[in-house]
């Protein structure tokens, strides 16, 4: 079975690394799809945070999307497709042993997502729409010509996941204006399923390894009835919210998967992981995919907002889940001990912090909301700065190894 490759570079003393990275001055950002996209995602997520806060408040006007919706489709198609991009750019790379996007080609991709960006703060409608369901299809392409040209069927659905990414920016857009009787919410929230089953087939691939890779003894297995049960749930929950079933369907499948899901996550052994940052991280992200089926279930009971089940998703799981994934996929590929220091360390509490404060606070103390919003938001943006500036010189310079990537 073919994964992301994440072998253990030799341990170097740490006065060798920082001789060879003094040494190492090229200009590496283009060499390897994780490198712009990471580090652009880690800074766009911050600044992003902060420019929504100033909406939310009233201080800066919403243009083309309302505040919220502009969150929403930034932090969706904006960020976590941007590292959604890069990972997979890297992976196919591993899975294939052929290049993917790199030099101009790469930088043609970067450019085409920093319009999408620009374009959403602006009244160009159809050119919004146009280019921001471009960049997933011109990723689905990137990494469908080597997936063909070598055979490797296994991760084929991946191009077919992207190009389903696309049409659900298209529906979103297409829906602000009322042009296709379905309510931008509705779009938003099969993106937001879909991300959720992009990450438990990634997950499930690459924690366990991970954790079994990086603690001594961990033992993390994979049952296949668990299996089947946690990616089936999702694609049931997909289509329920599709066909817009009544809410009781919703809550059932909802508790079903939050039940295998959870299973799938001691199946893996997290407590084990707790000495070791870069491990625990990945399982502590993927414990908030288990909170957030929860939460739909008692938001389907309407026992709390959706709001709450919403982040546990996008700030619990996908901010915890791309900060470990970024983490261990750059030093690995840039020829690092897989150590992280303690700025890393202190952006993976960071971000749990944040997650805890929105879903939580919201729920405990709604009279407390704005503040709970507030505080998470500046949780959120000092942990992915911190990432950012950590991460600056390790993406931006040549591999230690000297090797290509």
């Amino acid at each position: 079975m073919k994964h992301l490759a994440m072998s253990e570079p030799p341990d170097k003393s740490r006065t060798a690394d920082k001789l060879r990275a003094g040494s190492s001055s090229a200009f590496a950002l283009w060499n390897l799809g994780f490198r712009p996209f990471f580090l652009l995602a880690s800074i766009f997520s911050a600044l992003s945070i902060v420019l929504w806060a100033a909406q939310f408040s009233g201080w800066l006007p919403a243009a083309y999307m309302r505040s919220g919706v502009w969150h929403a489709h930034e932090m969706l198609f904006g960020f976590t497709t941007a590292v959604i991009a890069g990972f997979l750019l890297t992976a196919v790379r591993n899975w294939t042993r052929m290049d993917t996007a790199r030099g101009p080609g790469l930088m043609a991709l970067v450019l085409l997502w920093i319009l999408g960006r620009i374009a959403v703060a602006t009244e160009w409608h159809v050119f919004s729409a146009v280019v921001n369901a471009a960049f997933p299809i011109a990723v689905a392409v990137s990494i469908g010509i080597p997936l063909q040209r070598s055979h490797n069927s296994r991760n084929y659905f991946f191009v077919g996941l992207l190009v389903l990414m696309a049409g659900l920016v298209l529906a979103v857009h297409l829906a602000l204006p009322e042009r296709l009787g379905l309510s931008a919410a509705s779009g938003l929230q099969l993106a937001l399923d879909l991300v959720l089953f992009i990450m438990a087939v990634m997950g499930g691939r690459v924690i366990p390894m991970f954790t079994n890779n990086g603690v001594a003894g961990a033992d993390a297995t994979r049952k296949a009835l668990i299996e089947k049960l946690a990616l089936g749930s999702i694609i049931v929950l997909f289509a329920a919210d599709a066909l817009h079933l009544p809410d009781t369907y919703v809550a059932i499948v909802a508790v079903i998967g939050a039940l295998s899901h959870g299973a799938r996550l001691c199946l893996w052994k997290p407590w084990r992981t707790l000495a070791t940052p870069l491990v625990w991280i990945l399982h502590a992200a993927y414990a908030w995919i288990v909170i957030h089926l929860m939460l739909r279930h008692f938001a389907a009971m309407h026992w709390v907002s959706a709001s709450s089940a919403t982040h546990a998703l996008t700030v619990g799981a996908i901010a915890g889940l791309t900060m470990g994934m970024m983490s261990r996929v750059s030093l690995g590929h840039t020829g690092r001990p897989l150590k992280v220091t303690r700025a890393e360390t202190a952006a993976f509490f960071l971000v749990q912090a944040a997650a805890l404060v929105r879903v939580f606070g919201e729920i405990a103390l709604p009279v407390w909301y704005m503040v709970s919003i507030e505080v998470s938001a500046v949780l959120w943006a000092a942990a992915f700065g911190l990432f950012a500036i950590r991460y600056w010189p390790v993406l931006t310079r040549p591999r230690l190894d000297g090797k290509p990537g």
